[in-house]
C-alpha cells in the first residue's frame, strides 16, 4: 500500500512524499533518507558549514549567529557545538583508521636541486580545561536557579568528570616539503608515547622512507628526539631548532649581563654566529672561556646551565652541516601550526573538556592536511 504525505519545514518548504507500507512489515519513506530529515537532524551541507563558521568565531553563539546570517539556517550556539564535536571526532576516527590518504608521497617533495626532502617536526601547546571544581561550581549555579525558578524539572545529567588542572599539553606533529606547500598534520591530547605512534603512522602513510633527505627540526625536546629513535624514522639528521637555542642563549645573556646591557648584545650575536657558522666545538670553547671570566655566583649559574643545555644537544648542534646542504634551521612551519591548530581553543575566557578540545582541534588539523573536501566528500559518499 502507498500514500502520499505533505511535509512542511519551518513552514516555508513543502515536499510532497511517497510513503510505502506493507503488512505487518511496517512503513518507510524513501524521499526522508534524500532530504536528511529522518537521517539527520542537521544536513550534512549544514554540518560543513558549522565547522567552517566554527573555526574562525570567538564562541559557539556567535557562529550559530554567523550561520544564520549566512544560510539562514537556526541553530542555537548549543546545537553547533554538540554538531561540531561529533564531527571532529568522526575525523578523528577517520584518521585512526587511516582512511584520510594524503594527497602527496614524499618522494614527490623535490626541492629546486632535484632531490626529494622531507622535514619533521614535533611540539607541545597549552590548552585550558575545565577543572573538576570549576565543573561542581558550574551545576551549583544551576541548581541554584531550578530551586528559585519553583517549578520541577528533569534531573541534571551525570557530570562529566572535569581536569585536574587548569592546562593541559597537547602535541602536534607535522610532515612538509621545502616550500611547505604540502604538509600533514596530526594532534593528540595523549602523552609523548601517544605523540610518536603519530609520527610512525604519519610517516608511514607518507612513505617517509621513500625520501632521499628526511630531516627533523625540533625545539631539542628529549621526549621528541627519543620518540624519533624508539618509532624508527630513520630521519637523516635531527637539528636543534636555531630560534629555541637562541633564545637560551638571551636567557643566559640576561641572567649574566643583565636587560639592557649592550655588551650582553654583543657577546650573544657573537655566540650564534659561531654556533651558526662553525660549529658545536668552537661554540663550546667560547662558552667555555666566558664562563671562565665570570666573577659573581649567578653569573656563574646561568653559564652553567646554558653549558649543560648546549651539552645535552650536542648531537643536534648541526646548523653548518645543514646550510651546506640547503636544509632549514628553523622550525618555522611546525610553531605555525601550534598557532593555527589550537587557537580556536584559546579565546578568552575559553575552558574545554579534554575530548571536546581535541575533536575541535582536529578540524583544523584536517584543513591544514588539505583533507578539508576529501573528508566531506567521503561523508556525503558513504550517505548515499
Amino acid at each position: 500500500m502507498q500514500a502520499h504525505t505533505l511535509l512542511t519545514i519551518n513552514g516555508r518548504i513543502e515536499i510532497q512524499r511517497r510513503r510505502w507500507h506493507i503488512g505487518r512489515q511496517g512503513s518507510t519513506t524513501p524521499a526522508d533518507s534524500l532530504v536528511e530529515l529522518s537521517e539527520a537532524t542537521v544536513s550534512l551541507g549544514a554540518r560543513e558549514l558549522c565547522c567552517r563558521l566554527n573555526a574562525n568565531a570567538s564562541s559557539f553563539e556567535k557562529a550559530a549567529e554567523n550561520l544564520k546570517r549566512a544560510a539562514q539556517i537556526h541553530l542555537s550556539g548549543e546545537l553547533l557545538r554538540q554538531v561540531v564535536e561529533t564531527e571532529g571526532k568522526s575525523v578523528m576516527a577517520a584518521n585512526q583508521a587511516e582512511l584520510l590518504s594524503p594527497v602527496w608521497k614524499a618522494s614527490e617533495c623535490r626541492t629546486p636541486e632535484g632531490k626529494s626532502r622531507v622535514y619533521m617536526g614535533a611540539d607541545g601547546v597549552m590548552v585550558p580545561h575545565v577543572t573538576d571544581a570549576e565543573k561542581q561550581k558550574r551545576r551549583e549555579r544551576v541548581r541554584g536557579k531550578r530551586q528559585r525558578r519553583g517549578r520541577r524539572c528533569k534531573p541534571l545529567p551525570t557530570p562529566k568528570r572535569g581536569a585536574d588542572q587548569s592546562y593541559k599539553e597537547f602535541k602536534i606533529v607535522t610532515f612538509y616539503d621545502q616550500e611547505m606547500t604540502r604538509r600533514l598534520v596530526s594532534v593528540t591530547r595523549g602523552n609523548h608515547e601517544a605523540a610518536g605512534r603519530l609520527m610512525r603512522r604519519d610517516a608511514r602513510r607518507i612513505d617517509l622512507k621513500s625520501a632521499e633527505e628526511r630531516v627533523g627540526n625540533v625545539d631539542g625536546s628529549p621526549w621528541i628526539v627519543n620518540q624519533t629513535h624508539k618509532q624508527r624514522l630513520k630521519l637523516s639528521a635531527v637539528g636543534l631548532d636555531f630560534y629555541h637555542f637562541g633564545e637560551n642563549v638571551h636567557k643566559g645573556r640576561r641572567s649574566a649581563f643583565g636587560e639592557q646591557d649592550g655588551a650582553g648584545e654583543s657577546w650573544a650575536g657573537q655566540v650564534l654566529h659561531v654556533a651558526k657558522h662553525e660549529g658545536y666545538d668552537r661554540l663550546w670553547n667560547q662558552l667555555v672561556t666566558w664562563r671562565g671570566g665570570l666573577k659573581g655566583r649567578a653569573q656563574r649559574r646561568a653559564a652553567d646551565q646554558l653549558l649543560n643545555y648546549v651539552s645535552d644537544r650536542r648531537a643536534m648542534i648541526l646548523y653548518p652541516a645543514f646550510l651546506a646542504r640547503g636544509w632549514q634551521i628553523g622550525s618555522g612551519p611546525t610553531e605555525s601550526m601550534c598557532k593555527l591548530v589550537p587557537k580556536r581553543l584559546k579565546g578568552t575566557g575559553m575552558r574545554w573538556d579534554s575530548d571536546n578540545a581535541e575533536a575541535v582541534a582536529c578540524l583544523e588539523a584536517m584543513e591544514q592536511s588539505h583533507h578539508w573536501s576529501q573528508y566531506w566528500a567521503a561523508s556525503f559518499a558513504s550517505r548515499n
